[in-house]
C-alpha cells in the first residue's frame, strides 16, 4: 500500500480558505484515481473530489463545486485540495485516498481506493 500523509487542516471562519495537501510515499499519481473524502461526526464518509492521472479529469461533489479545486503535482507526489468560501457544513475530518481503480468512474465510493491517509481536521465556524 502507498503511504499517504495529509496536512493543511485547521480552523477558519465562514468564507475563509484552506489548502489541504496529500503526499504519497511513491508515485501513484500517474496510474490511479486519487481522491479526497470527508467525514463529519456521526455521518458516513463522503467523496469530495477526485482526479485522474495527469489532471485530465476531475470530479466534485455537488456541495463543493465552484468552491473546491483538486490538483496534483506528479513531480512532488503531491495532491492538493484548495478550499474556498468555506461553510460550517464543510467541517469534517478530511482524508486522502489513493490507488483508486475503475478509471475514477466510481470516484466517490470508499471501496474504489486501496490506500488512505490518517486525516486532517477542518473546522469552519460561523
Amino acid at each position: 500500500q502507498v503511504q499517504l500523509v495529509e496536512s493543511g487542516g485547521g480552523s477558519v471562519q465562514t468564507g475563509g480558505s484552506l489548502r489541504l495537501s496529500c503526499v504519497a510515499s511513491e508515485s501513484t499519481y500517474r496510474r490511479h484515481c486519487m481522491g479526497w473524502f470527508r467525514q463529519a461526526p456521526e455521518k458516513e464518509r463522503e467523496g469530495v473530489a477526485a482526479i485522474w492521472p495527469g489532471g485530465d479529469k476531475t470530479y466534485y461533489a455537488d456541495s463543493v463545486k465552484g468552491r473546491f479545486t483538486i490538483s496534483q503535482d506528479n513531480a512532488k507526489n503531491t495532491m492538493t485540495l484548495q478550499m474556498n468560501s468555506l461553510k460550517p457544513e464543510d467541517t469534517a475530518m478530511y482524508y486522502c485516498a489513493a490507488e483508486g481503480g475503475g478509471w475514477c468512474l466510481q470516484w466517490n465510493r470508499t471501496n474504489t481506493y486501496k490506500s488512505w491517509g490518517q486525516g486532517t481536521q477542518v473546522t469552519v465556524s460561523s
